[in-house]
């Protein structure tokens, strides 16, 4: 029997009906007006027929073009990831706190599931150690978030190398969802300007257009791992829908133009990341760190825990995530997805909230 993932059923219908979205973490506010062509994609030209999505997304990683597959978002990568990584009687190494399909997708898939922290006290640091702690024989996978959801905590690439260093000693390979990788209010090295996993022996990497770029509507997404492993992908991709080609041509206008818009995204960043942090400072009753070049954070207040935050936010139409999707139920995700003057109104609606508690 399917089982199906809570958060995403939590939230369906809830952010469109909510007059003070604090639960959407994609930059919707630098894709412009939705359409069937997304505003920032307008008045812009094609590329070249030679620049295939597979090629431009090869020159982003710094691979070849067959160690790329396109996917139908990051979902379906995860997914398609996770049966190409594993066998029946495998068993998937995931962090926690941390994002619900993610565990979800290996036991849907019948894989065990075990999990290793990524503690508050550690201000949600990704410790080699760890993962170290928690595998065992039948691991097959070691699952983590960079950004970690629902921190925001960014970590470099050397630390991603020691975590795959873990996972390869396991006989295990490490898989990184880097959708939140690039945020940030300017660009490191690396794809997108944020630090990748992708090139180092025994990682696999997933994305998507959906999170930087706001362009959740297109359902594009993407594994960048060694030939055999994309190989063994695209074979279980047979069994899933396959990419709409319009979306697989205006993924490829934004690939053409994503200098540009990248640096609308930052300009979101930049902006939301500074409310969200004053936010914050301003909040004695709430505690969490607010990370650099991150629009969202994970916050405790001092009495409520977090489906109380989340009911009573409701009430003043203020949409927050609940901590329990990430097996955190102490807290909530506040994330700034909007255009900052609406940002700013749903803060001042939460700061309402907090100070009715």
């Amino acid at each position: 029997m399917a089982r199906r993932i809570e958060h995403l059923a939590w939230l369906d219908g809830r952010k469109e009906a909510a007059s003070h979205d604090l639960a959407t973490s994609d930059l919707v506010a630098a894709a412009g007006e939705a359409g069937l062509v997304p505003g920032s994609l307008t008045d812009r030209s094609d590329p070249p027929p030679d620049r295939t999505l597979e090629a431009q997304l090869a020159t982003v990683y710094g691979v070849t073009p067959d160690s790329v597959l396109v996917t139908a978002g990051a979902t379906q990568a995860n997914l398609l990831a996770v049966a190409a990584a594993t066998d029946e009687g495998d068993r998937v190494l995931v962090e926690s706190p941390g994002y619900e399909p993610l565990r979800a997708t290996p036991s849907w898939l019948g894989r065990g599931v075990d999990t290793f922290p990524r503690p508050v006290e550690a201000e949600y640091a990704l410790a080699s150690e760890r993962i170290l702690a928690e595998t065992r024989p039948e691991t097959g996978l070691v699952v983590v978030t960079n950004r970690h959801n629902p921190s925001g905590r960014l970590v470099n690439r050397d630390t991603l190398a020691v975590a795959g260093v873990v996972a390869g000693d396991a006989d295990a390979r490490l898989l990184v969802d880097e959708v939140y990788a690039p945020y940030g209010v300017a660009p490191r090295d690396g794809a997108f300007g944020g630090p990748t996993a992708a090139g180092m022996e025994n990682a696999v990497v997933t994305s998507s257009l959906t999170k930087v770029f706001g362009l959740g509507g297109l359902r594009i997404g993407w594994i960048v791992a060694d030939p055999d492993f994309v190989s063994r992908a695209r074979d279980a991709m047979t069994h899933t829908p396959f990419v709409a080609t319009p979306s697989r041509e205006l993924a490829r206008r934004a690939l053409f133009h994503r200098d540009d818009l990248l640096t609308r995204s930052r300009e979101v960043i930049r902006e939301n990341g500074d409310l969200l942090r004053t936010f914050v400072a301003g909040r004695p009753d709430l505690s969490g760190p607010v990370f650099d070049g991150a629009t969202f954070a994970f916050l405790e207040h001092e009495r409520a825990d977090g489906d109380e935050l989340v009911d009573a936010a409701l009430e003043a139409d203020v949409l927050l995530t609940p901590g329990r999707f990430f097996e955190a139920p102490g807290g909530v995700r506040v994330s700034l997805g909007h255009d900052p003057a609406e940002m700013q109104a749903a803060l001042d609606a939460f700061g309402d909230v907090l100070d009715g508690l």
